[in-house]
């Protein structure tokens, strides 16, 4: 296990852990882990909502006759858990949310003026992975996946899917991941996949479209069984590459639920259904940003993003009473007090925190800080409110710069 592997950092710095009566590939966020999957959930809510997403909510479980008319059933079904019988009924723990979208979608009707219609959810959905494939948060068996639907018409399904990955490329630049290549996942020989020629050749050609510009690699055998997908592939520590984000055309669920819109001319029409994941799964985004940044997060990431040192015990009223304007302010604080060790013993503690506010005799009765950052540097003795201040800028604008000229 190499040094950066997200597994071994995740349980050092207190991120996620498992538990053999909890199950294989079902880990639990500790405190610090589960911070930083709000803060990216909040991150990707607040993308969305600014590009014209609408967010919904939909149950974990259905009806086995939902999964049967989505395909998932006949082409995925290796992958589900077994049904659970509910009276005269069998419910399955979903393993997509593409076919619950598809229900909201068509729970009223819906007119060309509605179109595109993008809605987004942060959801849960289980695969039956084999535990021999399970690892950390890369391969999990409870997954929350970051996915929205686009439903369109046929001639806005390109603009859509660029626009996708225009969004795609906007979170990898905040979030500091770097995509290793793009690929264009196309049908192979198996049986998997929904036996229409036609339909095949159409979606390729929209996502090749799509893709104008933006160098790729096709390959044969990657494709979701309903269609072909755009794959955003990355590279982890111990160089296995793996799909992170996707964009998908869809025109087999559309036909399987039956979905329409009235369109100018008066009558039904067929949308097209775009499927698009932003970071893919938060688990497998978190592990990647675990080891791109051997656990020192952007600061707007960071689970602590102030570390409060009092040199003893004298002062830790003062640093108490920074920790608590801190937190008024919106900015993860923690106090670091004497009795948690020597002050060296503290510092290296809080190495992976943006910055460190150590307050001693003198800086207790000036109203100020000797601050450290996290790359060695002491910018020196800062008034509280001018820390704050410099603390907030940089999580608003989720830049990397700790200390950039004011």
């Amino acid at each position: 296990m190499n040094d950066h592997d997200h597994r071994r950092l995740g349980r050092e710095l207190g991120l996620f852990d498992t538990d053999p009566l909890m199950g294989a590939g079902l880990p639990y966020w500790l405190p610090d882990g589960a911070v930083v999957r709000h803060v990216l959930e909040e991150y990707v809510r607040e993308t969305e909502r600014a590009a014209g997403y609408r967010h919904v909510y939909s149950p974990v479980l259905g009806k086995r006759e939902l999964y049967e008319i989505s395909g998932h059933w006949s082409h995925y079904g290796d992958d589900m858990f077994p049904p659970m019988r509910l009276g005269g009924e069998e419910v399955v723990l979903r393993p997509s949310l593409c076919p619950h979208h598809a229900l909201i979608y068509r729970s009223r009707s819906r007119s060309y003026r509605e179109l595109p219609l993008r809605l987004a959810e942060l959801g849960g959905m289980y695969r039956s992975e084999l535990s021999g494939v399970l690892g950390g948060l890369t391969r999990v068996r409870a997954i929350q996946l970051n996915d929205a639907h686009i439903f369109c018409t046929p001639g806005q399904a390109v603009a859509e899917a660029r626009a996708a990955l225009g969004l795609v490329r906007r979170a990898h630049h905040d979030l500091g991941i770097r995509a290793t290549r793009y690929r264009l996942s196309l049908p192979g020989g198996s049986g998997k996949y929904v036996a229409d020629p036609a339909l095949w050749r159409r979606a390729t050609a929209l996502l090749e479209e799509a893709l104008d510009g933006v160098p790729y690699e096709s390959a044969e055998g990657e494709a979701a069984f309903y269609g072909p997908k755009i794959d955003v592939q990355i590279t982890d520590a111990a160089g296995r590459e793996s799909t992170l984000s996707t964009v998908q055309i869809d025109f087999h669920q559309p036909e399987r639920f039956g979905l329409h819109y009235i369109g100018a001319d008066g009558g039904k029409h067929r949308p097209v259904m775009v499927h698009r994941s932003i970071i893919g799964s938060v688990e497998r985004a978190v592990a990647h940003l675990v080891e791109a940044h051997a656990g020192a997060f952007p600061v707007w990431l960071a689970p602590v993003q102030l570390a409060v040192l009092p040199v003893g015990e004298a002062q830790e009223e003062q640093a108490g009473d920074l920790v608590r304007q801190a937190l008024a302010h919106g900015i993860r604080a923690e106090l670091s007090g004497p009795g948690q060790g020597t002050l060296g013993a503290r510092v290296r503690a809080a190495r992976l925190v943006p910055y460190q506010a150590v307050i001693g005799e003198r800086e207790a009765g000036a109203g100020c800080a000797a601050v450290r950052l996290r790359d060695g540097r002491r910018p020196g003795t800062v008034a509280v409110d001018a820390l704050l201040d410099r603390v907030r800028a940089r999580d608003r604008d989720r830049g990397a710069e700790l200390w950039a000229a004011a």
